[in-house]
């Protein structure tokens, strides 16, 4: 049986190096980056997806597609794991499976790098990510089995990444589709 997958934009944070939340900049042609990230996400098959805003919240809400999701982590600023336990209690709420996580400071990212990651979960896999030249990146894959456990040991900014650390992670190599640097100007 196929999971449900819900598809998680991380947009909560202040940018504090970039000069303001990156949830609020806008590629070239003037789309949003928190719609190409939550389009990627709703493109790939991802059912809700919902965009995890904080950071000058009211504004970026105007950004969020009509069909996506937004909630709001009112206590943002503790860091990137008070996203992750904001969109885990929110898929679980609406009975995702598992959840498809990127980050809204990817303008490049694509479809085909979600789509590439839940092919190679299938419904077998608990745990999966995308990497870029052999460094890991977005998007993640997080089953359900994992939430309760991941969230036990999240602490301030560092997110998922040492839970993955400590556990079997399929990498997905989406070198070949781009999109995977993070841009913190």
């Amino acid at each position: 049986m196929a999971r449900h997958v819900a598809g998680a934009v991380l947009a909560a944070g202040a940018g504090s190096r970039a000069g303001g939340p990156k949830a609020l900049r806008r590629t070239d042609d003037g789309t949003a980056w928190v719609e190409v990230a939550a389009s990627a996400l709703r493109d790939a098959g991802c059912d809700p997806v919902i965009v995890v805003l904080g950071a000058r919240a009211y504004e970026t809400e105007l950004m969020v597609p009509d069909w996506a999701e937004s909630v709001v982590a009112w206590d943002w600023a503790e860091g990137q794991s008070v996203s992750l336990r904001k969109v885990v209690e929110e898929a679980g709420a609406r009975g995702a499976d598992a959840l498809l996580v990127t980050l809204v400071d990817l303008p490049g990212q694509t479809v085909d790098a979600a789509r590439r990651v839940l092919a190679a979960a299938g419904d077998d896999a608990g745990l999966a990510r995308a990497t870029f030249d052999g460094r890991p990146g977005h998007p993640v894959y997080i089953a359900r089995e994992h939430w309760g456990p991941m969230l036990a040991v999240l602490d301030g900014d560092h997110g998922a990444g040492p839970y993955l650390a400590a556990h079997e992670v399929l990498t997905v190599d989406c070198s070949d589709l781009g999109g995977g640097s993070d841009v913190d100007e």
